[in-house]
């Protein structure tokens, strides 16, 4: 089976809300074939790129596949947070989670020929930083338990981001000392799910923080041929844990420090009337 074959069986199953019980085709071996199954797939979906999720490689899969890994976010995935109550479609039979994420806005187009970048260069690409959910979702539910080639060959176990208030503008003024660990030190988040709280905490949990995983994309994306544009979003990875949720359960993801914002949404299943959603 093909790259192409595999994207084809993702995407089918996406827009029609059907589980897949076995992974569509072998195993991808490397994460550069991942990546050709999701550009596959990227071509198939017609659907607008509104942004990128970053999520870490677990530890284990890290000499052989690297520290981070990408997802597309869609525009008719993308959900502006209001103030009310969220309701949000996930797979039934496949796998779904909430992350509290911080969100970067790009400033500008950037260079499709520059594959290195700095955290200097990374934060000069950015205009502000949001409160975020992503929506974590696939119709393979065991995306996550057979290693980061699978999850990556599935829009990087990417179903949405619920996009939250504004928190931080970025500017000239704006340098990785005023951002640094120390300086944000107090964005915390928090999860709870259906009133217990399932994780707790902040915008450096990742190791690096969200300007070296922004350095790592942008250089990523350009040798993909599909470079960082004005407006995209990027998620820049989980803060307090990925937490499973399914239908009919609740979730409220709270943001403090210098400002503070809360998110809640109620899931509920998947069906072929969402598939403007999916």
């Amino acid at each position: 089976m093909t790259h192409a074959d595999i994207a084809h069986r993702f995407v089918t199953a996406r827009k029609t809300a059907a589980a897949l019980v076995e992974y569509p085709g072998d195993i991808p071996e490397a994460m550069a074939d991942s990546y050709r199954i999701q550009d596959a797939a990227l071509d198939a979906w017609h659907q607008p790129l509104v942004g990128w999720k970053i999520a870490r490689i677990h530890p284990d899969f890290q000499a052989r596949h690297g520290e981070r890994m990408a997802g597309p976010i869609f525009a008719n995935t993308l959900k502006d947070y209001n103030g009310e109550e969220l309701v949000y479609p996930v797979f039934t039979g496949g796998f779904a989670a909430v992350e509290a994420e911080f969100v970067l806005r790009i400033d500008h187009d950037a260079d499709p020929e520059k594959t290195e970048y700095s955290e200097e260069e990374a934060l000069r690409l950015c205009d502000a930083l949001f409160a975020g959910v992503e929506v974590a979702g696939s119709p393979f539910p065991k995306i996550n338990e057979l290693g980061p080639t699978v999850t990556a060959s599935d829009f990087g176990n990417n179903f949405g981001e619920i996009l939250g208030p504004k928190l931080l503008e970025i500017d000239s003024d704006t340098t990785l000392d005023t951002v640094s660990p120390d300086a944000l030190k107090n964005f915390k988040s928090k999860t709870e799910i259906d009133g217990q709280i399932v994780g707790e905490g902040g915008l450096f949990v990742m190791p690096g923080g969200p300007f070296q995983a922004l350095a790592w994309l942008a250089g990523h994306l350009a040798q993909r041929g599909r470079p960082l544009k004005r407006g995209q979003l990027v998620s820049t990875g989980q803060t307090t844990g990925v937490h499973s949720i399914a239908a009919g359960q609740t979730s409220v993801i709270t943001f403090s420090g210098i400002k503070d914002a809360q998110i809640r949404l109620r899931v509920e299943p998947l069906t072929a009337r969402h598939t403007e959603i999916a």
